[in-house]
């Protein structure tokens, strides 16, 4: 329906105001705390959030009914350890986006991070056996070159902030990948509460070794970026649940923007007109593939 898409799209609107003003607070808070504590508060803070969803699914973990089958208790205890390896991984990635957003204008963590959908697509061919079609090499050859023009290598210096998340980028997309095998048995909530949860308990060791006493007012920011950021993901899978990938993918475009209003007026970042560019780039690169791949599998329904 019409009316679907719209709330839909409007949906993805409120996860791009989400995630750009989750941004705005890690990089207005980030100077006075090392980014491995700030991640490590803000999952933890997540989990707790979260609580009420993930902690019936460690209930069912330790105490599974004698009745149930041997063959489905594995499968669940199967997916804690995944959700551990998940937990591990995105750990990493997010202590990179940390450190990114606190080192280079938000607008540019924005369009780098435009690529992980990229990375996804090549991830399910090569993990899930999806066939990589011709759209999806010229979509990704877009997409590479709109992150060549972000960081234009031998015109600038490329950063550290700037390799922090275009590492951070393939990472993020192996840990999406890992929830859609877990999607196959598990909610969204609980996949999203779990993370929050494994997160935390991975940056532990980490954190005791750069641990510098917060003060509430952060503690408090973290609080609100962990509400923020899981209201977008919440957002975003409401919006991909009624409005086509075709429709909704542009409009993340609109992150970009918010971005790189709140970096000028905010923080006094440069308006750069290569980071709109690139970014647009590799929205279009991501944008085809949606197309394209919803296109095929509304053929293949038929």
């Amino acid at each position: 329906m019409k009316s679907n898409k719209i709330i839909g799209a409007l949906w993805m609107v409120l996860t791009t105001i989400c995630f750009s003003l989750t941004l705005t607070i890690v990089r207005y808070i980030g100077t006075d705390m090392p980014a491995t504590q700030a991640a490590f508060i803000r999952y933890l803070l997540g989990a707790f959030l979260l609580a009420p969803f993930w902690l019936p699914v460690i209930h069912r973990l330790l105490y599974t009914e004698k009745k149930q089958s041997e063959k489905k208790l594995l499968i669940q205890r199967n997916n804690l350890v995944f959700f551990m390896m998940r937990g591990t991984i995105h750990s990493i990635a997010v202590i990179l986006w940390f450190y990114a957003t606190i080192h280079i204008p938000i607008a540019e963590v924005t369009a780098i991070g435009y690529s992980i959908p990229l990375y996804v697509t090549a991830g399910a061919a090569l993990f899930f056996g999806e066939k990589m079609k011709y759209y999806h090499v010229i979509a990704l050859t877009v997409g590479f070159l709109g992150a060549m023009i972000i960081i234009r290598p031998g015109f600038q210096e490329i950063s550290m902030g700037q390799l922090a998340q275009i590492f951070a980028s393939p990472i993020f997309a192996t840990s999406y990948l890992m929830a859609k095998r877990l999607s196959f048995n598990e909610s969204s909530i609980v996949i999203v509460g779990m993370l929050s949860l494994f997160v935390s308990i991975a940056q532990v060791p980490m954190v005791l070794f750069i641990w510098v006493t917060p003060n509430l007012t952060d503690v408090i920011y973290l609080g609100l970026v962990a509400f923020l950021a899981t209201t977008g993901h919440y957002a975003m899978t409401q919006s991909f649940r009624l409005t086509p990938m075709t429709i909704s993918q542009p409009v993340t475009f609109l992150q970009l923007i918010w971005a790189t209003i709140m970096g000028v007026y905010l923080f006094g970042d440069n308006f750069d007109i290569y980071v709109i560019l690139g970014g647009a780039m590799i929205t279009l690169a991501a944008t085809v593939i949606a197309y394209y791949d919803t296109k095929t599998h509304h053929y293949q329904s038929n």
